[in-house]
């Protein structure tokens, strides 16, 4: 298995957003976050041999970063078509030996019907930050209790109250969380900063 730090040096060369949406929250999951992520996924098993869906791919970061983990097969599912033009770019500059399906579809409603008992699903879905967007990753945590057996996703700091309920109403539990640093660039005329790091958490979710 290759480090952490070699995936995170391989995920370098993936492009973010070059129209971002405030909206739909795009932002490009910082390649050491996206690293993290996946190789806490491969040493939990859930990644080699299993098919792995990510939610609201973007441009590609968490599904590259699992295709160069050796799963059986990886989904990125996206509602916006320019992102997904850039994670094909992507794919072919990561060089991974497992090829990736792009599909243009609402991450919240996916057309898909994976075996659960052998899905994976990463994702960053929208923290719910903008005005009217409250609570957006409560529909994305709803798909992968329909299409996953497990799931790895990044919220907002303060989240484990609302995503361990959400878990357990859904039939599933909270197995791991983890610390993390999510850092944004200045990308949209209310940004303030040059740069910020906002405070994140990574759940790993067992689902039943």
């Amino acid at each position: 298995m290759a480090t952490k730090s070699a995936l995170a040096q391989q995920l370098g060369v993936v492009a973010g957003f070059t129209d971002p949406r405030a909206d739909l929250e795009q932002y490009r999951t910082p390649p050491d976050l996206a690293a993290h992520l996946v190789h806490r996924a491969d040493l939990e098993g859930d990644v080699q041999d299993r098919t792995v869906v990510d939610l609201g791919c973007g441009t590609g970061m968490l599904a590259l970063a699992a295709a160069l983990r050796g799963p059986e097969t990886v989904v990125g599912v996206d509602i916006d078509p320019g992102p997904l033009s850039t994670a094909r770019t992507n794919e072919r500059k990561v060089g991974s030996t497992t090829s990736v399906s792009w599909v243009r579809a609402d991450a919240t409603a996916v057309p898909l019907c994976p075996p659960a008992a052998e899905t994976t699903v990463v994702m960053n879905p929208p923290f719910g930050a903008q005005s009217g967007n409250e609570h957006a990753d409560r529909a994305f945590l709803a798909t992968a209790a329909e299409i996953a057996s497990v799931s790895y996703s990044l919220h907002n700091a303060g989240s484990s109250e609302f995503v361990e309920s959400f878990a357990v109403d859904n039939g599933g539990e909270v197995t791991h969380a983890f610390a993390a640093e999510f850092d944004i660039p200045h990308q949209f005329d209310f940004h303030e900063d040059d740069r910020r790091s906002i405070d994140a958490e990574l759940f790993r979710i067992e689902w039943r």
